[in-house]
């Protein structure tokens, strides 16, 4: 698609599982530079690299711990340098980190949460907008979550919570930039297959999930990517301040 050429994309969280299906589509349908963000996996960040150059983009590795104060704002000033010419930005950074009930939160916890799933979203979109709008426009796509909509599972209240506030910030985005020519929207996955669940969930919750969705599986990265390239797309350029829910059938509104 001609339309992504000569365009930059930054991915956030792009070392595995969704970031990093989404920056390689990025790179598969023409973007000619895609930025991909990463904690603490370096070698699945370089494996996403070596897939997005393969791929035919130039890729660039940029490091932020974006769960802490402090890590948010060193990765936001790394980030001076590029914020001018982002024309796609995917807002994927984010993790449940720990299942905690009630009684077992803390507020360092909390605050670890709201700062990796909220925080970034925010003051990352916050950096790159200008930009956006002094070149005439851009893509935002945000990454919410089935748990926004459910409450999210046993512990994962709080991260529920997150991503209910990341749907929300999309909406309100949305409204602000679009007069910029800035469209912002949000994918909502539902059950992944993928490194998250490996951690937060056992292969028996995941087979009940999939014995329960209509279409009969759990969702991919790929399947998630797919939906953040067509919000990048101009085939979505209607499509302003809206959570898409990819789930295989698995929540409807």
């Amino acid at each position: 698609m001609t339309e992504f050429t000569g365009k930059t994309a930054l991915v956030t969280g792009a070392s595995r599982g969704i970031g990093a299906a989404t920056a390689i589509a990025l790179a598969k349908i023409g973007c000619e530079r895609v930025l991909i963000h990463y904690c603490f996996e370096e070698a699945g960040a370089r494996q996403t690299l070596a897939a997005v150059e393969a791929a035919g983009a130039k890729a660039e590795l940029l490091f932020g711990d974006l769960a802490s104060d402090a890590g948010l704002a060193a990765f936001l000033d790394s980030l001076e340098a590029f914020a001018g010419g982002i024309d796609i930005l995917i807002n994927n950074a984010g993790s449940l980190v720990e299942r905690a009930k009630l009684a077992e939160f803390t507020p360092a916890l909390f605050d670890t949460v709201m700062c990796l799933n909220v925080k970034s979203v925010y003051f990352v979109t916050q950096l790159v907008a200008p930009g956006m709008a002094e070149r005439g426009g851009g893509t935002i796509v945000n990454v919410s979550s089935i748990a926004a909509r459910n409450g999210g599972g046993p512990g994962a209240t709080v991260y529920a919570a997150a991503k209910a506030a990341v749907s929300a910030i999309t909406k309100g985005l949305a409204k602000e930039l679009a007069p910029m020519g800035i469209r912002v929207n949000a994918i909502s996955p539902g059950t992944v297959d993928n490194d998250f669940h490996a951690r937060f969930s056992t292969r028996e919750i995941l087979n009940a999930v999939s014995k329960a969705t209509p279409q009969g599986r759990l969702s991919t990265n790929e399947d998630m990517a797919d939906v953040a390239v067509f919000l990048c797309s101009g085939a979505s350029r209607n499509v302003v301040g809206q959570t898409i829910e990819v789930n295989g059938g698995a929540f409807m509104i």
